[in-house]
């Protein structure tokens, strides 16, 4: 899978953790909506204390609707959304 996604767009993931991400081999809106959330929360775990704290149990789910291009959908719920919860 060569795609390569802004991951900076689910919301909740800034560029250091889509740079974490991007090292556990995923890259793609694809890739992190298949992700178990298990997986995503070792990646923060193993990066220290400051990225422990964010929770991704939403991120796989905005990943899927950034994936099928649902942008208004996703936009409206980010907007509900505070920091990725």
């Amino acid at each position: 899978d060569s795609v390569k996604d802004d991951l900076t767009k689910v919301e909740g993931i800034g560029p250091k953790i889509k740079g974490l991400l991007n090292d556990d081999g995923i890259w793609s809106f694809v890739q992190l909506s298949k992700a178990e959330i298990s997986r995503i929360q070792k990646v923060l775990d193993n990066a220290g204390p400051r990225y422990r704290v964010h929770n991704p149990k939403t991120w796989p789910e905005q990943a899927k609707m950034a994936a099928e291009g649902n942008w208004a959908a996703l936009e409206k719920w980010q907007d509900e959304l505070k920091g990725g919860l």
